[in-house]
């Protein structure tokens, strides 16, 4: 049986003076339909999928078609947001930007961002664009501090940004002759389907209409409010209209082939996750001098913690990607990647994996790592009046 998993592996493996080299955990895949079952991958622009060709094995007589169904990129985001769903759990520090009070939002979209869902996570130009207390966020202490981090001075991402540290980030928001610091990401994971079937199939269909709907006239209808819409012969649409057909603004029966069809699901004859923490990339973190090579090991520590918290409420159980791409894992292993050879280690259960992250917190806290955004309620951001006004231009109030 596999041992498993400690604070203490993660400890050693993640100090100056390890050889170990990282953990990797695969898993294969299983569509909730059963095996072969049509999956969903990602699309991209122009309705393409993202293919590859993959060294199965290095015995293989050549490499394996695959499309990508999840890259890294959309991986890391589900782990941000498991965090953020199980955030009452784990007490990671998080940034609110309460869009509440402002008028006409449409009802689809949020009225709070989390830090947590920032796309550029510390380097996010919605946390550039906000204020705490009434005063430019950028330019209150915790901002400033946030903002000059870098992986070689972490304190302030580790008290307010340990996503960033795990799966990277880049001050690119700044301006030219402001910093514009970048960090790797040091967990990384993708979702493969082998050997799909077809990669040209799409989805043909018509959009019914029960009353059949068929005018040969055009319509003016604004693209930015349809609930008005007039016939275009003596008719002008409220806000500038355009002439459409009748089908363009919801009636009568639109067919969609050829290119109007979008690519259809793929059944795979497997389907793996490979997901991998580099302990190198780690070890590019440290506290700088304000700590010492213990600290910055407990560091590491609890960010390896914190990446297996997220993958196992991300990908431990059943998942959808996407409408279409519902999957479990069928199997995992977690592989230590050691200096002395590799072993197969037992991650546990969620409460396995929780229990290593609150252990982690507590060595890192008695080691002297920075701390602060940890264990409280989250810190509420506004919008500065130019991110206001460029909502609102985005998001007008219509006529009601």
């Amino acid at each position: 049986m596999a041992r498993k998993l400690t604070l203490d592996d993660l400890i050693e493996g993640c100090a100056d003076s390890s050889f170990d080299d990282g953990i990797r955990i695969d898993a294969e895949l299983a569509p909730v339909g059963g095996a072969g079952s049509p999956v969903k991958p990602a699309i991209y622009e122009g309705g393409s999928y993202q293919l590859d060709q993959r060294w199965a094995s290095p015995d293989d007589a050549g490499p394996t078609q695959v499309i990508v169904i999840d890259n890294t990129p959309s991986q890391a985001n589900r782990l941000e947001e498991a965090l953020r769903l199980h955030r009452g759990e784990s007490e990671i520090p998080e940034f609110v930007l309460d869009l509440s009070g402002l008028p006409h939002l449409p009802a689809h979209l949020p009225r709070n961002l989390s830090s947590l869902q920032f796309p550029h996570r510390n380097g996010d130009a919605y946390l550039r664009d906000a204020t705490l207390d009434g005063k430019d966020f950028i330019k209150t202490g915790l901002g400033r501090a946030i903002f000059n981090a870098t992986a070689q001075t972490c304190g302030p991402l580790m008290g307010w940004f340990p996503q960033a540290l795990l799966y990277g980030f880049w001050q690119s928001h700044l301006g030219k002759k402001r910093q514009n610091t970048k960090h790797a990401r040091a967990w990384v994971s993708e979702i493969v389907g082998w050997r799909p079937a077809s990669t040209e199939t799409r989805v043909l269909g018509v959009k019914g209409d029960p009353l059949n709907l068929s005018v040969g006239e055009d319509v003016l209808s604004s693209d930015e409010d349809r609930t008005e819409w007039s016939f275009a012969e003596g008719g002008r649409a409220t806000g500038g209209g355009k002439k459409k057909k009748l089908s363009e603004i919801g009636h009568g029966q639109v067919p969609f082939t050829g290119a109007d069809a979008t690519p259809a699901a793929v059944s795979f004859s497997r389907i793996t996750q490979r997901a991998t923490l580099s302990f190198a990339h780690l070890r590019r973190i440290s506290l700088g001098p304000e700590g010492s090579a213990d600290a910055d090991a407990a560091a590491r520590a609890l960010l390896a913690a914190l990446a297996l918290y997220a993958h196992r409420f991300a990908f431990g159980r059943g998942f959808a990607l996407r409408s279409g791409a519902e999957l479990r894992p069928s199997e995992t292993t977690l592989t230590w990647l050691g200096a002395n050879g590799d072993e197969t280690k037992d991650l546990g259960d969620s409460e396995s994996s929780l229990q290593l992250l609150r252990s982690a917190r507590a060595n890192a806290a008695s080691a002297g790592v920075p701390l602060d955004g940890w264990g409280r309620e989250p810190t509420i951001l506004l919008p500065k009046k130019n991110l206001e006004t460029a909502i609102a231009s985005t998001w007008p109030e219509l006529d009601s």
